[in-house]
């Protein structure tokens, strides 16, 4: 038997779960009851290390932004300029790849502020503080702070419709050929190589 863990590394354990558990059921068809049973804890003692499901689902909207900004900050290591969001940009489509519970649950939080005002309003906080880091990181001209979050949006739509392209400055084209190989094509008959 291993050492007894700490409520601390509990909530750790809870909070990971709970990423992974709203990514896929999202707020309303998510139960604690599957995330305790994820960390291996009971339900009664979930809620002792967060008092309500919301609470949890706000601490898991914190951690994906943590997630993001840590990402992006490493990804970046000292470079400067074009080479700070080129190097972000691949390390944030690597991720995406790598951990499709972050692109899922990114979706389920926007999904949840449409009708969420807290939500909503954590959000439009996250966002100004993502979009500060990147700014301050790389040195970027607001322009291009906007022009790379931009795309790192329409990679997270590109990733989710399972969307072939080439990132960098071949992204234009690639998504014109994409979008003509496909012009006619019935939406039912588009084989996008993923699962069904």
């Amino acid at each position: 038997m291993g050492p007894r863990m700490s409520a601390a590394e509990r909530r750790e354990m809870a909070v990971e779960a709970a990423v992974a558990e709203f990514a896929r059921g999202g707020y309303d068809g998510t139960s604690t009851a599957a995330i305790a049973e994820r960390v291996g804890v009971s339900q009664p003692y979930m809620f002792r290390l967060f008092p309500t499901k919301r609470a949890l689902f706000l601490a898991a909207i914190d951690r994906c932004f943590v997630d993001i900004e840590d990402l992006l900050r490493e990804a970046a290591g000292g470079h400067r300029g074009k080479a700070a969001t080129a190097e972000m940009a691949e390390a944030y489509r690597r991720i995406l790849k790598e951990d499709p519970h972050l692109l899922r649950f990114q979706l389920q939080i926007y999904a949840a502020a449409v009708g969420d005002e807290e939500i909503g309003r954590i959000g439009h906080a996250r966002w100004a503080r993502l979009w500060r880091l990147v700014a301050d990181v790389s040195g970027a001209e607001p322009a291009e702070v906007t022009r790379f979050m931009s795309v790192g949006m329409l990679v997270n739509v590109l990733t989710a419709f399972q969307v072939p392209y080439v990132p960098g400055t071949a992204l234009p084209e690639s998504l014109r050929d994409w979008a003509e190989g496909l012009r006619g094509a019935d939406p039912d008959a588009v084989d996008t190589g993923g699962d069904r």
